[in-house]
């Protein structure tokens, strides 16, 4: 338990991002747009031009009301000053392969906007379900960690003897139901605990990330050898899987993933908000695929965790990293200035360019449009050869159609609430190979919901011909891909 005394609750005031936010002369501006743009719909990654129209509108909706001087400055500025390291309330940064800046949230501004909702008055506190759940957290606690096997029968045989009781009462007539008070209590109790997990996914990606920025620090800063850095490396990136949080993340991404829970998630959803009492508490329409959501969570974590491994994985390729000491030690000497600079930055310039200047062409600079030449084709005599070469080759292309897997992956989903890629071709084996297996790809991330298990690596096989007509059988390994409703 953390000690609250005056010298920790000081640096949390002066430090802590979540403190600051609460602080702030905008934070009414801060904490409702944001909580509307990403945490209502569960947006999980944003990009600047989107995220500077959304909050343009917004500043001119505020400025109507509180006049033209209440936030004077565009709102990318604003955006870029919450992202500052002196805020934190945003995480800017840029996704591979592209130059375009998105915006994510950080885990300190969701739990700042968390502790706001709960100022509200609620016209319903419920205290019999979080007793109840305290309670089997304790009994699950208690019973788990019982070695007796004893001990572990005897409390078997005494579930088993108060199942045997309810069912006689039940057989009898005498079936006891929650009342609407009960079923209000545990529903919110529920949604409390579901927004809880979302926060924490946040929270586990923030952690991951900061381990590969240390990694990336480590890796420009180090002067030893290049086996003592991957030993070093592989030890904490190790440590953080087998830590309580990477086992328990782990633990919860193996139950979303497995469809025989998400169709019994789905169910129990769709029988409670079907509850008369739950239907007068008017729940927000994400409720029903908030499981999915949890699902997009967490494949944003593990996406974190792929780029950690990939990072790694390049310094292990680079083959040539002794020939080329020099250029990494002053690649290096780059970096490690520009960590340097990034805690305290410098006042006066920090670099200079020799020759920088644009180009200019002048529009009168530019040629005259000239058509094209027309060939002149000489008639000649084609002479016959010697080669009789079939020409039926020229048309036997390969055209995948793509109508027939969309209704294949539909008419599969009609019946499961997920299916994976590798279930999808067993029942309708890959007819045009590769090409076919390309375009499942490209439905998953066009048409369909879908998300990849980096962790789990799937064998997928079909069967080909040769110039010869023999027939050969084909695989391609690729992780799992799971496809959503």
């Amino acid at each position: 338990m953390v000690t609250l005394d005056y010298a920790t609750l000081d640096a949390l005031r002066n430090h802590h991002p979540a403190w600051r936010l609460l602080r702030s002369d905008h934070a009414p501006l801060v904490a409702s747009f944001l909580h509307r743009i990403f945490l209502v719909p569960n947006e999980r990654v944003m990009a600047a031009a989107d995220l500077a129209e959304a909050l343009e509108d917004e500043l001119y909706a505020l400025r109507l009301h509180l006049g033209e001087a209440a936030f004077p400055k565009p709102a990318l500025e604003y955006l870029n000053d919450w992202a500052e390291s002196e805020k934190g309330w945003l995480r800017k940064f840029y996704r591979t392969g592209t130059d375009e800046v998105q915006f994510d949230l950080t885990p300190a501004t969701e739990k700042a906007i968390a502790w706001l909702t709960q100022l509200s008055e609620r016209q319903f506190v419920g205290t019999e379900s979080r007793l109840l759940t305290l309670f089997g957290l304790l009994k699950q606690m208690s019973e788990g960690s019982e070695a007796d096997p004893a001990k572990r029968i005897a409390e078997l045989h005494k579930k088993r003897d108060d199942i045997d009781a309810e069912i006689a009462r039940v057989l009898a007539g005498d079936v006891s139901l929650l009342d609407d008070t009960a079923v209000k209590d545990r529903f919110q109790q529920f949604m409390q605990g579901a927004r809880e997990l979302l926060t924490d996914f946040r929270e586990v990606e923030h952690n991951f990330r900061q381990l590969d920025r240390r990694v990336r620090e480590r890796i420009a800063l180090w002067e030893g050898s290049k086996g003592a850095l991957l030993e070093d490396i592989m030890g904490e990136r190790d440590a953080i899987g087998d830590s309580d949080q990477g086992k328990s993340f782990r633990a919860l991404w193996d139950f979303l993933l497995s469809s025989r829970r998400q169709e019994e998630l789905t169910n129990l959803l769709d029988q409670v908000l079907a509850l008369p009492a739950v239907v007068d508490l008017n729940p927000d329409t994400r409720t029903r695929r908030v499981h999915y959501d949890w699902m997009e969570a967490g494949e944003h974590t593990q996406r974190t965790v792929a780029v950690l491994s990939q990072q790694l994985r390049r310094f292990l390729d680079d083959q040539a990293w002794l020939e080329n000491r020099r250029i990494m030690d002053i690649l290096h000497g780059i970096e490690g200035k520009a960590l340097a600079l990034r805690s305290t930055a410098p006042t006066g310039p920090v670099m200079e360019m020799a020759a920088a200047s644009a180009d200019i062409v002048l529009a009168m600079e530019r040629p005259m449009f000239t058509p094209s030449i027309k060939p002149m084709i000489t008639e000649i005599i084609l002479q016959a050869g010697d080669e009789n070469i079939d020409p039926s080759r020229l048309f036997e292309q390969v055209v995948v159609d793509r109508a027939r897997l969309t209704r294949h992956i539909r008419h599969a989903l009609q019946d499961h609430t997920q299916i994976s890629l590798h279930e999808l071709i067993t029942h309708q084996p890959l007819q045009q190979g590769l090409a076919e297996l390309i375009a499942y790809l490209q439905l998953g991330s066009e048409v369909f919901r879908s998300v990849v298990d980096e962790n789990t690596i799937e064998s997928i096989r079909w069967q080909t011909a040769d110039m010869e007509g023999q027939t050969l059988i084909r695989s391609a390994r690729l992780p799992r891909v799971i496809f959503m409703r």
